[in-house]
């Protein structure tokens, strides 16, 4: 029998460390040749909004299954389906909001793991909404922070959002008065906007620095510029595949010939240690989340799994 799972049963199930551990075990499986991941597909509906598809599978846990949402003026709403690898039996359709955003944040803080430097302590956050929220959590799970700036064009959000992160967190989350302000001296930079125009330059990173850019999925945002692309030593994406019909940060650099789409390293290599995350102290380095179906079959699978295991979520008989 297939389960249906809540939004508020997701968020009472699902723990950052949980979403962590399940999106680096998919991206390693992936690399390994036993998980699977398809590019997103949009369907848009002119003056009034659109549907995105994407699908993946972790062959290594005997789920596959996909992600679909709508985005249109009324709001967006986001499903995951997941059916068995072995049957094809349906196995859940969950609620995914809360999920996506885990995910993305996991993916995020699966890269500074791997990519950050190990003495890293404080970042720079640009962006306050709730995938902001997501974000600095797995970061800061992954590395030991003590001090966190963060900025955003509303005031009133960031204060709250400062409160809410240092109360959550136990780590000192203040407000900065300018993106410039957030992101220098920072040894981890996180971008979580819907900009179209970058909102970090590439003069305010120094040596050493990592940067999560994951607000942008489209190829007409971008939240870093060109002076910071051509300062990273290693960048690294999520789905090279994806990147190139969706990374609206590094088309302008590919366009000048600033970098190649080839000479992108995949995330499932750094997690493998096919290739290395960073190749010194000194090195700045880029993580640019797409936001993949892998990462969403991955989370979903853990999400049924605890649900299973607590007795959570309703049972369907649909087939």
């Amino acid at each position: 029998m297939a389960l249906f799972i809540r939004e508020e049963e997701v968020k009472r199930l699902l723990s950052m460390e949980n979403a962590v551990q399940a999106v680096e075990e998919a991206f390693r499986q992936q690399a390994l040749g036993q998980a699977v991941n398809r590019p997103r597909t949009r369907i848009h509906v002119p003056g009034k909004g659109s549907m995105q598809l994407m699908s993946g599978a972790a062959l290594y846990n005997q789920v596959m299954g996909l992600k679909v949402y709508t985005a249109f003026r009324s709001g967006t709403r986001f499903m995951v389906v997941l059916f068995s690898a072995e049957t094809g039996d349906l196995l859940a359709v969950i609620q995914a909001d809360h999920l996506g955003r885990m995910r993305t944040g996991a993916a995020s803080g699966v890269a500074s793991k791997f990519m950050a430097r190990r003495d890293t302590a404080t970042v720079g956050i640009i962006g306050s909404g709730g995938q902001a929220a997501t974000q600095l959590a797995a970061v800061c799970g992954a590395r030991a922070i003590r001090k966190v700036r963060a900025f955003s064009r509303r005031p009133e959000p960031l204060l709250a959002f400062c409160r809410s992160m240092s109360q959550e967190l136990e780590v000192e989350v203040s407000p900065a008065g300018s993106p410039q302000e957030a992101v220098e001296g920072a040894d981890i930079v996180i971008t979580i906007t819907n900009s179209r125009d970058p909102v970090v330059n590439g003069e305010w990173i120094g040596e050493g620095v990592h940067v999560n850019a994951a607000g942008s999925n489209a190829l007409n945002r971008r939240e870093v510029d060109d002076v910071l692309v051509r300062k990273c030593g290693t960048i690294v994406v999520d789905s090279r595949e994806q990147a190139r019909v969706e990374c609206g940060d590094l088309l302008p650099s590919v366009e000048k010939g600033v970098i190649q789409w080839e000479a992108l390293t995949e995330l499932a290599d750094v997690v493998s240690r096919r290739a290395a995350g960073r190749t010194s102290d000194r090195e700045v380095t880029l993580f640019e989340s797409q936001g993949v179906a892998l990462e969403d079959v991955a989370v979903g699978a853990r999400v049924l799994e605890l649900a299973r295991a607590q007795g959570a979520g309703q049972e369907i008989d649909i087939f």
